[in-house]
């Protein structure tokens, strides 16, 4: 028997160790991992973030083009250098094409959207899927979201009439879920109002990763397919069934009562009536629900957060805002008051406050990449296998001080066209860049700068005793996004 056991703990221990001599045999640098945990005992445990982890190791080989790590028994590159990451994102961009996230169809439909897709079926529906955020058709929105900023506008007056401290997170979470559910779902979500609407509570739920959903998630982490086979058993969170049926509903009754509205529902109807368009593609209702989750998720939890953002940073720098409201006052005249998508692109310290912005605080912590096939870094001689995975430490370049001198100063001056041409271009990546950049990029933009229009030209923001000073990231959260709220000061400003 004790043999028996000392069998199994010598098959485990193979078993979780297997791999880990995978960058040494490379001559590729990282700290020593541990059996079943890799190098992520903290952060699968929750004793650190992934931001925080990431940091220590961007700092600890900072003299490193790359280094590898375990992700448990798994090695992922880290590629720190701008030309290599040039290269992975850009030049053998075909070569990196996946993004390696782990679909589950069965236990998480909506995990099949555009940005998890493996490239055989992203290209596709990328080509189909983009011509909803050119240009010209922004322009078509640009009414809708406006309208919206004008709710916007009226609610955040009845909050600063009562004299209350404002939750900016939650009111700007609020305006991007009605332009969401308007440029979208040709809905009027009614978020901007003192009632929580159904809208809101179902995109909190998406983003709330405590309890069981965080048990969830590590068991998905760990399982696998063990995991997507449960899904035949395990019932569906209601946010899945909530918008599985949105979208149902909302194309039958478009197909039924020949509805045409030029947003994002309408291009998966046309989708679903052409399935000759995609044919490497099964156009099943989950599929089309999987794409809509993602436009109304990432829609609008990554613009409120970078509204908020925005706001937290103005609040603090009183000379700042000053300066944007002076652009916003200049520009408002100019137009007799009116706002337009021309208006908006020409307002060149309002993009300037946006890029330091998302500079200071991007969405997501890393860029994630996986190859398609085996792959040799020329420079270094470096060979990695087909689905290899490959991160890119947006956070840490971003707050680098060799790259931006103190980093944790707010300055939107970092992004005058003197210093954006004196910087590689690989070490500003909000959106990510090259073919599978962030295909929302444009859209999440231009209703970020309207919501920080109709905020600032008529309302002062402040600190107040419950702002959070210092900022505070969520250590659990998907993406990086402030712990708690952001409470501050509002006040209207007599034109």
């Amino acid at each position: 028997m004790i043999w028996t056991i000392i069998a199994v703990l010598v098959a485990l221990y193979y078993y979780f160790t297997a791999y880990f001599n995978f960058w040494k045999n490379r001559s590729i640098s990282g700290p020593k991992p541990v059996p079943i945990f890799g190098n992520m005992f903290s952060v699968i445990t929750c004793r650190e973030s992934l931001r925080n982890f990431i940091q220590e190791l961007y700092v600890r080989y900072k003299n490193e083009p790359m280094y590898g790590i375990f992700v448990r028994r798994k090695p992922v590159l880290v590629v720190q250098d701008p030309e290599i990451i040039k290269d992975v994102l850009i030049k053998d961009f075909p070569k990196f094409a996946n993004r390696g996230f782990l679909m589950h169809d069965i236990a998480e439909p909506l995990s099949q959207h555009i940005f998890s897709l493996e490239a055989k079926r992203w290209r596709p529906l990328r080509t189909h899927l983009s011509p909803v955020f050119t240009s010209a058709k922004l322009k078509g929105m640009f009414s809708l979201i406006l309208e919206c900023s004008n709710h916007l506008e009226s609610y955040l007056d009845t909050l600063v009439t009562k004299g209350e401290i404002v939750e900016i997170r939650e009111v700007a979470a609020k305006f991007t879920t009605n332009v969401i559910g308007s440029c979208a779902f040709g809905i009027d979500m009614n978020s901007l109002t003192e009632e929580e609407s159904q809208f809101r509570r179902i995109g909190k739920d998406i983003f709330h990763v405590r309890g069981m959903r965080l048990l969830r998630l590590r068991f998905k982490e760990c399982m696998g397919d063990l995991y997507n086979f449960l899904g035949y058993f395990l019932p569906y969170d209601k946010v899945t069934v909530f918008l599985k049926k949105l979208t149902v509903d909302t194309l039958k009754y478009r197909q039924e009562h020949n509805v045409v509205r030029h947003d994002f529902m309408n291009t998966l109807l046309e989708l679903r009536n052409h399935p000759e368009k995609l044919k490497e593609i099964e156009l099943s209702d989950n599929f089309l629900a999987a794409q809509a989750f993602l436009f109304f998720a990432a829609g609008f939890e990554t613009s409120s957060t970078t509204m908020t953002n925005a706001l937290y940073e103005l609040a603090l720098n009183q000379d700042v805002q000053d300066k944007l409201r002076e652009e916003l006052i200049e520009f408002s005249a100019k137009n007799d008051g009116e706002w337009s998508y021309e208006t908006i692109k020409e307002m060149t310290y309002l993009d300037k406050v946006f890029k330091e912005t998302l500079r200071k605080y991007p969405v997501s912590v890393l860029l994630l990449r996986e190859t398609t096939e085996n792959y040799i870094f020329r420079d270094m001689k470096v060979s990695i296998p087909k689905g290899q995975k490959v991160w890119i430490p947006m956070f840490s370049i971003h707050r680098d001080p060799n790259i931006y001198p103190e980093p944790e100063k707010f300055d939107p001056e970092r992004f005058s066209e003197e210093a954006v041409e004196a910087r590689h271009p690989m070490h500003y990546l909000p959106f990510g860049l090259g073919p599978r950049n962030c295909i929302g990029a444009r859209f999440g933009t231009y209703q970020t700068k309207i919501g920080l229009i109709k905020i600032l030209r008529s309302h002062k923001v402040d600190v107040c005793e419950k702002t959070p000073i210092p900022y505070e990231f969520c250590p659990v959260a998907f993406v990086l996004v402030p712990k708690g709220g952001v409470h501050l000061k509002v006040t209207k400003i007599e034109n």
